[in-house]
């Protein structure tokens, strides 16, 4: 089969590999898109990351490996032991190794094991022809659910369990930093909580466009209006009960903070590759905090899905789909280059 192959920085290569075998207990997909996320962008320019050098804890392997994490397929194959999944059956995947033995995993939080992997980084993943993956990160997709979303549930539940995590009400206010992939699954997570009141961040006039194209009424440029005043003006002076930041630049962490009430959080759901530097003051005078947001649980898959078949997500005018032979140039290049926001790699 045929499947792109992560070796080392800025280099990917497409090729022949073997199919993968299904072992008891898993089950083969035959892959139908596979996004492109951020995490890839990052991996491709200045990795490898988080694509392990040496034997992972849980899945024992290292580079060279298949790359690709956010992607749906049809169930071609399902090994011994495995019940409620059957062959043709259309799926998302939730592609988290855990340990089950950790606290967090203990707890229920296994999106934070202390060992945690994800297919397509420290496994094998989906873009390739097949993958193969243990029963449990399966998400049966309704038919309502095109596969073309199927493919968008996992960035869309990473930015949905960032948007619990604000612990935001309907009437409240929220500010997003940033109109990106994960900006815009934001924007469609709040709302799907019932929250209407939504400041859009982006300095980007085609993310701008984009974000209002889909219906986001309150889309302003950071670089021409100032967003703590800007909100701060239209909260009658409380501020946002809560700022997202899917930015990760120092810039929309300080105006974040810059514009939450009393008591309320920043939610980081960015990718950092470098540290930044902030005034915590602000955090001490006005009890703020930063809260961190990493991927999801089956619940945030869940409940993206029930959106999804309900309507609440499109995917018009910013996600594009390529072949897998325009990897490089219509993928991480023109993500790369901003022109393109989303990329669906068609197998």
């Amino acid at each position: 089969m045929r499947a792109a192959v992560y070796r080392g920085r800025e280099d990917v290569a497409v090729k022949e590999v073997p199919e993968p075998e299904c072992p008891p207990g898993h089950v083969k997909i035959r892959v139908s898109h596979n996004g492109i996320c951020g995490t890839d962008l990052h991996e491709y320019y200045a990795g490898p990351i988080f694509f392990p050098t040496e034997p992972h804890p849980l899945t024992g392997m290292s580079i060279p490996l298949v790359m690709g994490h956010e992607f749906c397929g049809v169930v071609v194959e399902v090994g011994d032991g495995v019940d409620g999944v059957a062959e043709g059956d259309r799926v998302a995947v939730e592609p988290i190794h855990r340990c089950g033995e950790c606290p967090p995993c203990r707890a229920g939080r296994y999106n934070v094991c202390r060992r945690i992997g994800f297919h397509g980084l420290m496994a094998d993943g989906g873009l390739a022809e097949y993958t193969v993956v243990p029963r449990h990160m399966l998400h049966t997709l309704p038919d309502t659910v095109s596969t073309e979303l199927g493919a968008m549930v996992e960035p869309m539940a990473v930015a949905y369990h960032a948007a619990r995590l604000g612990e935001l009400t309907p009437g409240e206010h929220a500010v997003v930093f940033g109109a990106g992939p994960i900006g815009i699954g934001l924007w469609f997570a709040l709302r799907g909580q019932g929250v209407e009141d939504i400041t859009i961040c982006e300095p980007s006039a085609e993310r701008r466009q984009a974000i209002s194209d889909l219906g986001a009424r309150d889309v302003i440029d950071p670089t021409q209006i100032d967003p703590a005043h800007y909100v701060m003006s239209r909260t009658d002076g409380k501020g946002a009960a809560a700022a997202f930041d899917a930015a990760g630049v120092r810039a929309s962490v300080e105006s974040a903070l810059d514009c939450l009430g009393a008591r309320k959080p920043l939610v980081s759901v960015a990718i950092y590759e470098r540290p930044l530097e902030t005034t915590l003051l602000k955090l001490v005078l006005a009890e703020t905090r930063i809260q961190g947001s990493l991927c999801y649980t089956s619940d945030d898959f869940a409940a993206v899905i029930d959106l999804m078949a309900h309507g609440h997500y499109r995917t018009d005018g910013w996600v594009t789909h390529i072949d897998l032979d325009d990897l490089h140039e219509e993928g991480f290049e023109a993500l790369h280059a901003g022109r393109k926001m989303k990329v669906l790699v068609d197998l």
